[in-house]
């Protein structure tokens, strides 16, 4: 009897003391996984989006490559998140099926160990026996023991069915989960082959644009030097802006030569900017990164490097430019071929929102945190935002990618 108490009383412990919390971590990395799938499912699908505008308007194929490149590769990080996925549930299922069976294994002792109780309880049914039973002792102490056990055997009979029906109860429950992660895997294969087949066809068509614009080399070139030589204007407006503004702080005594000047107000302003690395909301409010930071080769032509003072972002046609915290417009500028660039200064940094095509804001307006402060402009079916943040007196540089929200 003791055996089957302590058999049972183990099997509760294990299933409730140690499933469950493994369960609540299991499910914590599932949770994860799903959520890491459905970003990449959305930022594919956006890609997907400016692809077939840019193909439906005929536009910049060097666009698409970049575009597809980056689509390739976030389809290559979701196979390895689905096959992440399908890991995760072949070892919910092995841990399920050993439960299962050790839980089946328990059911049938319970029940062998049950049924000898009743043909023992049979044969020894008379209400005589169990009189006979207690008046047979020596003494009171031994009839009041044998009263004592034939009460906790009753008790132990009626609590062994209970225990029977409850761990029956649990193995439906178990067997049911069981067979929904069953097809949930059947159905993450099927997904990850689909995904693998469309990567295939993807690479297919990246070769296939590849060659084509390798076919193009001079007109590469002379698009390389056009648009190094608008990087380089803006490089220069922001120059004379800050030189212009260290100048009239100077003017006024304010600053010592070389440094710039901040009032309180525009220190903390300063601050919260440097507080918020990462966490900077977007210059557009949907896009995605098609031309990184700092010196790189080019997408095609590999021996040609490209600086990149800021980061290209490709959005939607018609999208509109916004604010990243808050700040003062410090000038408002014209760059041609480009359209028009917005400066806005957050104490000793200065964003830079380039490529736009209107521009609802002023030189010395006060702007808030994701106002919108132009339209982007779309050349050849490109619609794609210019970003910049610089700090200090030199303008030195900084890679927006390491600023904005989840940007890399």
């Amino acid at each position: 009897m003791s055996k089957l108490v302590s058999s049972f009383l183990f099997l509760v412990i294990l299933f409730v003391g140690f499933t469950l919390p493994l369960s609540a971590i299991a499910q914590s990395k599932r949770t994860v996984l799903e959520r890491k799938k459905s970003r990449l499912k959305s930022d594919i699908e956006y890609k997907n989006t400016l692809l077939k505008k840019n193909e439906n308007e005929k536009t910049n194929t060097l666009n698409q490559l970049v575009l597809l490149q980056d689509k390739i590769s976030k389809r290559v990080e979701l196979i390895a998140t689905i096959n992440s996925e399908v890991k995760y549930l072949n070892g919910q299922i092995e841990s399920n099926e050993d439960l299962i069976a050790s839980m089946e294994r328990d059911v049938e002792t319970l029940k062998e160990e049950y049924a000898k109780m009743i043909q023992f309880a049979y044969r020894n049914r008379s209400s005589y026996d169990k009189i006979m039973y207690v008046f047979a002792s020596s003494d009171f102490n031994q009839a009041y023991k044998r009263l004592s056990y034939l009460q906790q055997y009753a008790e132990f009979r009626k609590k062994q069915t209970e225990d029977i029906n409850r761990l029956e109860s649990v193995l439906i429950v178990k067997n049911g989960e069981l067979l929904a992660e069953r097809t949930e895997k059947q159905g993450l294969l099927s997904a990850e082959l689909d995904q693998k087949s469309t990567l295939a066809q993807e690479k297919n068509l990246h070769q296939k644009i590849y060659a084509s614009l390798e076919t193009k080399e001079e007109e590469l070139k002379k698009e390389i030097k056009e648009k190094q030589k608008e990087r380089q204007q803006m490089q220069m407006a922001i120059d004379r802006i800050i030189a212009e503004e260290i100048r009239l702080a100077q003017k006024k005594n304010a600053t010592k030569k070389g440094e710039w000047s901040l009032t309180p107000e525009a220190k903390a302003l300063a601050n919260g900017f440097t507080a918020n690395k990462g966490k900077l909301p977007w210059p557009v409010e949907k896009g995605t990164i098609t031309d990184k930071y700092g010196v790189h080769s080019h997408a095609v032509l590999k021996t040609i490097k490209i600086n990149n003072f800021g980061i290209g972002i490709s959005t939607n046609k018609g999208a509109t430019a916004r604010v990243v915290y808050a700040g003062e417009v410090s000038k408002v500028i014209v760059i041609p071929g480009a359209g028009k660039a917005v400066i806005v200064r957050h104490g000793d940094y200065l964003t830079v929102y380039g490529n736009l095509k209107e521009v609802y804001v002023a030189a010395g307006d006060q702007v808030k945190v994701k106002q919108i402060i132009g339209e982007v402009v779309t050349i050849d079916g490109k619609t794609e935002l210019q970003f910049q943040i610089h700090k200090g007196v030199k303008g030195t540089t900084l890679d927006p990618a390491l600023w904005l929200y989840k940007a890399h």
